[in-house]
């Protein structure tokens, strides 16, 4: 069935609305052509009485066939001079300038004709996409919806085509998964289905915000290659948007370097990875975490085998208990492994694996089922819950997200002095403690009145590391705290963090996907794969040396910031 033209009706300022013919979804894009111009964009939000700039006087172009990437630090303007073009700012914003796709204006459309350019021409990968689907509606109905607004298909016809699309995107089972809601999916699943979406009507134009942030390096692989297919198929222009190097190298042709709204350089892939001139872009280059970079560097921390164990797991099997008509499910399967205080030891594999739920196991969120857990000595197998209570100020856990785990209604020094408060500690105890632990991790005292709105990623990062350090535990499970924070951000958050551990001698249990940022942390590290652990060593022997099908296969799935790397890689696997 041919897909019929939509025609939009666009207003601007000081004119009446007219019918501007769109060129509509599906029609023919020329290699090389010119996507996207853009050409002095601004954008300002109204905050406390007045318009602050978060974009200024933005040009630059996109062609068919390409792929821009936008990099720079959390609130240099990257996501929203991008959802400003296509209508997608909150009430407090507004935008000028000019966005030209296909050589027709963006800026002054009115709602209604941009609702139509979005779908049918533009698409858009959010970074979550537990928040940007619907959760009430099936992803195939979110699907099916994008194609009869658009394309005017019948139902059948639509459900067909989606279902193709779900297959496209390497979804198992994509007649089931149609019917399936977004919480019913990993992420990984679910970032498919929202790029399924976002491919629906084959889009002119893609812009991808962050879209393999919390995804695990075999997933991000596979959803770059079906972003890299979409550019090489319908040759679509698409804009990159990321704080990952290693997929910018992997996937860009031209990267603009953006901070404090502007873009402060401009340049090809290669060139701004070899020949970065902007002092910003260098210092953001240099913060990038490399694989293999840090090995000759990790026998420098040793401890000594005489240590005391912080954790310790022998035989451990967790399972997840029967709930109504959901039989049990066994997440651990005997897996051994021990932590001694003063040590980091990382745990990696890919979603579902088991990582998160040894880690909730160790803190006496999941019993043990069979095999013996010890943590700081005691047998979690057999310990009540009064000595639980006792044994949690020596374990402490900083979560991946800290804007959900902080109270948003408390100051975050109420939040830090918390535990202090519950474990007994006086008024002015706790004042003089907390201000000790925003000194350690670097952030102002004066802010301990500020809420966790107030602050940055990053910030609120290094407040969940003091609030869990507050009772100085002997027992540190840290589950991918740094994997939403900017390059630079992260670089910094996991300085203070290494500096923290090696001064209280605590033992750690990392939890992470970013391989990268493993190898730097590490002194050893577990791989595990559908509830085992496949193979364990030194950080210097899993990186340098592995010898597991799988471990080989993690590594081999990490982008590294340098793109002609990157490309050797993709020409050597596709032979």
């Amino acid at each position: 069935m041919t897909p019929r033209k939509p025609v939009l009706s666009a207003t601007h300022e000081g004119a009446p609305a007219v019918d501007v013919p769109v060129v509509g979804a599906g029609h023919e894009i020329t290699k090389g052509e010119k996507v996207l111009e853009v050409d002095g964009l601004g954008v300002d939000f109204f905050v406390d009485g007045e318009w602050v700039p978060a974009a200024i006087d933005l040009t630059y172009q996109v062609k068919a066939g390409e792929v821009v990437s936008i990099v720079g630090e959390s609130g240099s303007g990257k996501t929203q001079s991008s959802m400003a073009m296509i209508g997608l700012l909150p009430r407090n914003g507004r935008h000028r300038g000019s966005a030209k796709l296909r050589g027709r204006e963006l800026v002054g459309l009115s709602q209604g004709a941009l609702s139509q350019v979005r779908g049918s021409q533009v698409g858009v990968i959010f970074q979550e996409p537990m928040t940007a689907l619907n959760p009430v509606y099936t992803v195939g109905f979110q699907i099916v919806e994008v194609l009869r607004q658009h394309m005017g298909l019948q139902p059948d016809e639509a459900r067909e085509r989606a279902v193709e699309l779900l297959r496209l995107v390497e979804i198992p089972n994509p007649e089931k998964r149609f019917d399936s809601y977004p919480h019913q999916l990993s992420g990984g699943m679910r970032q498919r289905a929202m790029i399924a979406q976002a491919l629906a009507c084959d889009p002119a134009l893609l812009f991808a915000d962050e879209p393999t942030t919390a995804l695990d390096v075999t997933v991000q692989a596979e959803v770059l290659d079906l972003i890299r297919d979409l550019k090489n198929r319908i040759n679509a222009g698409i804009v990159l948007i990321t704080h990952d190097m290693g997929v910018v190298a992997d996937m860009a042709d031209r990267i603009l370097v953006m901070k404090d709204g502007r873009i402060v350089e401009k340049g090809t892939a290669r060139g701004i990875f070899e020949r970065p001139t902007n002092p910003y872009t260098k210092k953001l280059l240099g913060a990038v975490p490399h694989l293999g970079s840090t090995l000759k560097k990790k026998n420098a921390h040793r401890v000594p085998r005489e240590a005391a164990l912080a954790l310790d797991a022998k035989d451990l099997v967790i399972e997840y208990p029967k709930n109504g008509s959901t039989p049990a499910f066994r997440a651990v399967h005997g897996i051994d492994l021990n932590i001694r205080e003063g040590e980091i030891v990382s745990l990696v594999g890919e979603s579902g694996s088991g990582k998160t739920t040894v880690g909730r196991c160790a803190v006496g969120l999941l019993p043990v089922h069979e095999g013996s857990l010890h943590v700081v000595g005691r047998d979690m197998a057999a310990i009540n819950r009064r000595d639980l209570a006792t044994l949690r100020k020596d374990f402490s856990i900083v979560f991946q997200d800290p804007g959900s785990s902080l109270n948003p209604r408390w100051p975050i020094g109420i939040s830090v002095a918390e535990p202090l408060k519950l474990a007994g500690m006086s008024s002015s105890e706790r004042t003089r403690r907390v201000g000790e632990l925003l000194d350690q991790v670097e952030i102002p005292q004066s802010y301990r009145t500020r809420y966790p709105h107030e602050l940055s990623g990053g910030q609120r990062q290094r407040i969940g590391i003091a609030r869990a350090l507050a009772l100085e535990p002997k027992l540190l499970i840290a589950d991918e705290p740094t994997s939403a924070l900017d390059v630079s951000v992260q670089a910094r958050v996991l300085e203070i963090f290494v500096a923290i551990q090696r001064e209280h001698g605590f033992g750690c249990l990392f939890i992470s996907h970013d391989l990268a940022v493993v190898e730097q942390l590490s002194d050893r590290i577990a791989v595990m794969k559908q509830g085992r652990i496949v193979e364990q060593g030194d950080t210097a022997q899993i990186v340098g040396d592995p010898q597991h099908e799988y471990t080989q296969r993690l590594i081999a799935a990490v982008p590294v910031p340098d793109p002609a790397e990157q490309k050797r890689r993709r020409d050597k696997s596709s032979v």
